[in-house]
């Protein structure tokens, strides 16, 4: 059964299949939410995963192991800057969930938490962000998968975004 949902809190704390982590290509440790899940995962042994893997392209995913996580993996997608609209970031953005959701559904997972993609220090406008994550993530589910996607979201505004874009007001 499919089930999407939104929750106000810290993804690094979920106990989940994997959370996603907004990340750079370099797959390096970032800010916002990608250094909380770096810290929280065990810096070291999460920089020496990534590492190994080396790189991933905007719009695409990669897992690792979720170290000291609850979950017990880390999707790294990397949703794309914002230089307006002009560069096919919603088509990026789209990419990030749609690879995240197939890179679980590879390793047979079932819960997948995600945060606000590319809405922090890449500058995404949170309402266009929602309305484009959320279409992608119904999109993929809408073949009957049996799987959870939790949005959770560290502020009340942005909940409220999602919230709305899923047409679930409170």
């Amino acid at each position: 059964m499919v089930h999407i949902e939104t929750r106000l809190g810290d993804i690094t704390t979920m106990n989940v299949d994997a959370i996603v982590n907004a990340a750079n290509e370099e797959l390096m440790c970032g800010g916002g939410v990608c250094g909380a899940i770096y810290r929280a995962a065990g810096a070291e042994k999460l920089r020496k995963a990534c590492r190994a893997i080396g790189h991933c392209d905007t719009g695409d995913a990669v897992i690792t192991d979720g170290f000291d996580l609850p979950a017990d993996y880390i999707i790294h997608t990397v949703g794309p800057v914002w230089f307006g609209g002009e560069r096919d970031e919603a088509k990026l953005l789209a990419s990030s969930y749609r690879r995240s959701l197939e890179v679980a559904k590879e390793k047979g997972l079932k819960t997948v938490a995600f945060p606000s993609i590319s809405t922090g220090i890449f500058g995404y406008p949170t309402e266009s962000a929602a309305a484009t994550a959320v279409a992608a993530v119904r999109d993929f589910l809408k073949d009957d998968e049996e799987m959870t996607v939790i949005w959770v979201l560290f502020d009340e505004q942005t909940k409220r975004i999602y919230d709305a874009a899923l047409g679930e007001e409170a």
